[in-house]
């Protein structure tokens, strides 16, 4: 029966509470974190703030988790009496030796986890990164799971029984994902891996963590995929997508790719494994021609997607089930390889400050944010693109040398043109940082249909200028 307090039960009460707080490590702080959205705590940059600056910088930004790519000692020790929970990663070449030696297990998580308990909060222990995705062969496939099996074996030998264990797995899992109804898994790994994958997260009450962009499949087919529909945009939901198998209806792009998941784990006979999204977000910027990578659209997803989970409604085939996720990422790394998008997916810059506003409990509401600058690349560029040398790369004689030699030494006459004798050549009058760009838009527009991207280490950038004079023509590729 309810009833209500006297004033000497409410002080009994008030104290208890606050000793509860101040047990969970938290006061004010985990009061106001978001209880499912969490950060991706990338490294690969060589201008990152500190660990510990770091970790002040994802408090900041009210995350409840944090997840990082290895066990890496620095970042596990700032992370010491915060009330952030903590996700590591035995990295994937170490996958092989793990699965076959459970001595080798055991000393893992004896050097790399216990030291740091039970001041920092390790809840979850990821067994490689999408090694069921390209480049990544089949070779390792089938020591996942013996691998997670040690590895939850030396957890509950020392002692560490909350740590949940998992392995991350991307979209192109999927070997069906239209409409949700009919997804499957990939025929090569729906038996032989997915089937133990899922045995054991279902016995062991883990989740599946699930690496899922929207940005990727709009922006491949930017014309029959609305952008708002990408962007989780709840109040254009009525136009959204209805599935013919199931007469459900989809108000974002989100909700249809993880329910496709979940069918396709249905069909290996695993309907009520948990799925924790392990990476998700939107790029900040990129290449020329990669469309709709903006800060207005990245801002718009992210705070969208806290609003959304934290509502708790769940997707239309598992309604009311909670969903967590991992933003990506914490920073804009400078030294991620490949298209420019990949060193723009930051909420923060290196020198921590925020590339857009966004609170990821979900509460703040669109009008208090300050405005947003316009996108200006959300339909696809068309017209010609350049690949030339990125401004102040000629300070860096050795590296910029280096990548000159390689793009040269690639063949097909790559170079001829700035040799002696060629149509550009200019003998003591070509700047290190002209040559470089030739050389580096000569590789490109050859070989960018078969992979060749416009980076070369940071050297280099795309642009729409032509810098070609008189009778030495810089090709440009057209897109």
């Amino acid at each position: 029966m309810r009833r209500g307090f006297r004033g000497n039960e409410v002080g009994v009460l008030l104290l208890l509470i606050i000793s509860f707080v101040n047990l969970c490590g938290g006061g004010a702080a985990a009061a106001t974190m978001s209880k499912v959205i969490g950060i991706d705590y990338g490294q690969l940059g060589d201008n990152l703030p500190s660990p510990s600056r770091s970790v002040s910088l994802i408090q900041s930004l009210k995350a409840g988790f944090v997840k990082i790519y290895d066990a890496n000692p620095q970042i596990l020790r700032a992370l010491s009496k915060t009330h952030l929970k903590a996700a590591v990663m035995l990295p994937n070449e170490l996958v092989p030796n793990i699965s076959a030696s459970q001595s080798l297990s055991d000393a893992w998580v004896r050097t790399n986890l216990l030291p740091f308990f039970p001041h920092t909060k390790i809840r979850i222990l990821l067994v490689g990164n999408e090694l069921l995705s390209p480049p990544n062969g089949n070779a390792t496939w089938s020591h996942i799971v013996p691998a997670m099996t040690r590895l939850r074996k030396s957890l509950k030998s020392h002692g560490l029984r909350k740590i949940k264990v998992g392995t991350t797995v991307a979209m192109d899992a999927l070997q069906t994902s239209f409409p949700p109804s009919a997804a499957a898994f990939r025929r090569d790994i729906a038996v032989p891996v997915m089937g133990p994958l899922l045995r054991f997260l279902n016995r062991t009450k883990s989740f599946f963590f699930l690496d899922a962009y929207t940005y990727f499949p709009w922006s491949s087919d930017p014309t029959r995929i609305r952008l708002d529909y990408a962007l989780l945009e709840p109040e254009t939901g009525v136009v959204g997508y209805t599935d013919p198998g199931t007469g459900f209806r989809y108000a974002d792009l989100l909700d249809q790719m993880l329910d496709a998941v979940a069918y396709a784990m249905e069909r290996v006979g695993y309907p009520d494994v948990r799925i924790w999204i392990a990476e998700t977000g939107w790029p900040n910027g990129g290449d020329v021609d990669q469309v709709g990578a903006n800060i207005r659209n990245a801002a718009v997803y992210n705070r969208n997607l806290a609003r959304k989970l934290s509502a708790g409604r769940g997707t239309p085939a598992r309604p009311g089930s909670v969903i967590r996720a991992f933003v990506f990422s914490l920073y804009n790394e400078d030294l991620k390889p490949g298209p420019g998008t990949e060193r723009h997916w930051g909420l923060m810059y290196p020198n921590g400050t925020a590339v857009y506003e966004v609170d990821l409990t979900g509460e703040k509401p669109e009008s208090e944010y300050a405005p947003l600058p316009p996108a200006t690349n959300d339909e696809p560029y068309r017209g010609k693109i350049w690949c030339v040398a990125a401004e102040g790369a000629e300070k860096k004689t050795a590296a910029v040398e280096a990548a000159v030699e390689y793009a040269c030494g690639q063949g097909n006459g790559t170079c001829d043109a700035i040799r002696p004798g060629g149509e550009c050549y200019r003998k003591g009058r070509e700047s290190a940082a002209w040559k470089a760009s030739y050389a580096f838009n000569s590789y490109w527009h050859q070989f960018r249909s078969v992979g060749g991207t416009c980076y070369f280490g940071g050297l280099a950038v795309q642009t729409t200028k032509d810098l070609s004079h008189g009778r030495c023509k810089f090709p440009g590729t057209t897109v």
